[in-house]
């Protein structure tokens, strides 16, 4: 069974997974908590099939799996990132801060072993270049919600 766990992103008022999904305006089904509790145990973001498998054992099928990701998601309590290989992953949704709407973090995909982390302690920020020092940053670029970062792990050297 699923262990509770409490997200660091999450208000001190909806730490319970239970009340949360209530506050979204969902039921409280035994599948839509188990999910929910597994993606804010995970480290990183999780795909379907991995939800998919580490849940198998809990009686979940893979269908129902994949209907309460799409519903959490809609719901604003997970987040849905693609990482440019089409597969989509789902991690725990931040939460907005005093209005304002949530930060958006960068994420490192290891090319060696294709291990999925967030840097949720990095930030990331585009500069244009001093004028004769090469390119400047794109004019189209208004705004970047999302830095996928790729490289190899520890693990891989």
């Amino acid at each position: 069974m699923a262990r509770k766990t409490t997200s660091p992103q999450s208000p001190a008022t909806h730490d319970d997974p239970r009340s949360r999904i209530r506050a979204a305006g969902l039921r409280c089904t035994a599948a839509r908590l188990a999910v929910l509790e597994h993606i804010a145990a995970a480290r990183g973001p999780k795909t379907h099939a991995e939800v998919s498998a580490e849940l198998g054992d809990a009686g979940f099928d893979r269908a129902t799996i994949f209907r309460n990701l799409t519903e959490l998601t809609d719901a604003g309590l997970v987040s849905r990132v693609q990482l440019g290989d089409r597969v989509w992953r789902f991690e725990l949704a931040r939460q907005p801060v005093r209005g304002r709407a949530p930060e958006t973090h960068p994420h490192f995909v290891c090319t060696g072993c294709g291990t999925v982390s967030c840097l949720d302690d990095v930030q990331v920020a585009i500069t244009p270049h001093a004028p004769g020092r090469g390119r400047a940053r794109p004019r189209g670029i208004r705004s970047v919600t999302e830095v996928l970062l790729k490289g190899r792990c520890d693990r891989c050297g």
